[in-house]
């Protein structure tokens, strides 16, 4: 299943009160995509580890609800097709048949399960150390009402994606195999868009901050990734994270 990501050319929807890398003023060490279910049995211990990571405060961390437990008698809240194509798209990228929850891909270019935050981090570790971490600076910052993002210099093309999240939220799940759990989230993305393309030049991209109807959620970030053939996500090269009202917590 190809990944189908919405283009748009300027950016309107999100107005932020402040702006941090995962840690302020340092290149994040990698960017973990958790794929989880609030109807998977496995997906709670994988959903408290990406708050730990959070915490970590050196990691752009997001969560993908997906929508095929829902036939378990839940319908997760959280969850979209679309999310359920970022996930095949990866496995298209990364030479898998399947897929499964709760996945962790770091960067783009590796999975793990995602209940481990040891082996997480060791294969944040082992992807920069072999060449394939952030290698591309990616800073985003609030400008009056408008928000900037710059990219440095590199090598190759990729696109500009903002993965729009929200900072945290209480489930209580009345059904399916959590069912009377009151489950916490973090960081649940709820919409992806590609507003650029990078073709290894610095790029300084100006958008506006103005709101499109109800902004009711908490932040985004800002990825540098590069595509498959059909499209599907893959390498991630630089990563920045936005947040409302100012520097992430710990």
């Amino acid at each position: 299943m190809p990944l189908t990501i919405r283009s748009v050319v300027v950016l309107a929807g999100l107005f932020l009160a402040g702006t941090a890398f995962a840690e302020e003023g340092r290149t994040p060490r990698g960017v973990v995509e958790l794929f989880t279910s609030q109807g998977c049995s496995s997906c709670p211990p994988a959903d408290g580890m990406l708050k730990e990571l959070i915490r970590q405060g050196d990691v752009v961390a997001l969560s993908y609800h997906v929508d095929y437990w829902n036939y378990l008698g839940w319908t997760d809240t959280l969850s979209s097709k679309e999310n359920t194509d970022r996930q095949y798209g990866y496995a298209q990228s990364l030479g898998r048949s399947g897929v499964y929850t709760p996945q962790a891909v770091i960067n783009g270019r590796d999975h793990v399960k995602g209940t481990e935050l040891k082996a997480i981090n060791s294969r944040i570790d082992s992807l920069r150390g072999s060449g394939k971490g952030l290698s591309v600076p990616v800073e985003a910052r609030m400008h009056g009402k408008e928000i900037q993002i710059e990219i440095g210099e590199g090598q190759g093309e990729a696109e500009v994606v903002v993965a729009y999240f929200t900072k945290r939220q209480m489930v209580e799940v009345e059904k399916g195999e959590n069912a009377g759990k009151r489950m916490e989230y973090w960081h649940s993305v709820y919409d992806v868009q590609s507003i650029g393309i990078w073709d290894g030049k610095p790029l300084k991209l100006t958008l506006p901050g103005k709101f499109m109807g109800k902004l009711k959620k908490d932040g985004c970030a800002v990825l540098l990734q590069r595509s498959g053939a059909g499209g599907e996500p893959a390498a991630i090269l630089g990563a920045a994270i936005l947040m409302a009202g100012g520097r992430q917590k710990r």
